[in-house]
């Protein structure tokens, strides 16, 4: 039947007119063709079948393995294929993240101007206060580059990597800032001898 399927879609070319039993012929000629295709594949002379009879290591069977047709490709299950999932609706997510990260931003304002006017060793809770926020401040910006450019799932070991990298760094920082404002001159005196040397 392929045979004369594809012998009666040649003569028709060759005369170049349409030829009235091959139109109603050519729907269901269609729908053979696909179906032997498939059967063949799916047979035991397949070199798709063959090839994998080869390389399989276990009792291969006289059917072939089903495969499935997925409309846009393969959807890998755990890496960046999958969808954002969303959290529940709730007015209060991220505006509290939000209005601290506007507030500390705009507390450096009054805070620099008031430790550029006094001196660290006079006022040495605000100048604890100025070195916090300036370091929170920096925390916040560094935090927010890290989540947008080294997402954990793109970068599975990278970005808890440099996440808790971050993290440690804040604290370091906040230990040294502790012991510079208690034990030595503090940061307000610093930057005023830097300023003035």
């Amino acid at each position: 039947m392929y045979l004369r399927a594809c012998d009666r879609l040649a003569r028709s070319f060759q005369l170049l007119e349409p030829d009235p039993d091959l139109q109603m012929f050519s729907a269901t000629a269609r729908r053979t063709l696909l179906a032997q295709n498939r059967a063949f594949f799916r047979s035991k002379y397949s070199p798709l079948v063959v090839g994998a009879a080869r390389t399989a290591t276990t009792n291969v069977s006289a059917t072939p393995p089903e495969s499935v047709y997925v409309p846009g490709g393969p959807v890998i299950q755990g890496t960046v294929n999958d969808p954002t999932t969303f959290p529940p609706p709730s007015r209060g997510h991220g505006s509290h993240h939000w209005a601290f990260e506007r507030l500390v931003s705009a507390a450096l304002i009054p805070l620099t101007a008031a430790a550029a006017v006094t001196s660290g060793s006079q006022y040495p809770i605000l100048d604890g206060i100025l070195a916090i926020s300036l370091v929170v401040h920096s925390h916040i910006g560094f935090d927010a580059v890290v989540a947008d450019y080294l997402d954990k799932r793109k970068w599975p070991i990278v970005g808890p990597i440099s996440k808790w990298t971050l993290r440690a760094a804040t604290t370091g920082v906040l230990v040294g800032i502790y012991q510079f404002n208690t034990n030595d001159i503090g940061l307000t005196e610093l930057i005023s001898r830097v300023w003035t040397a």
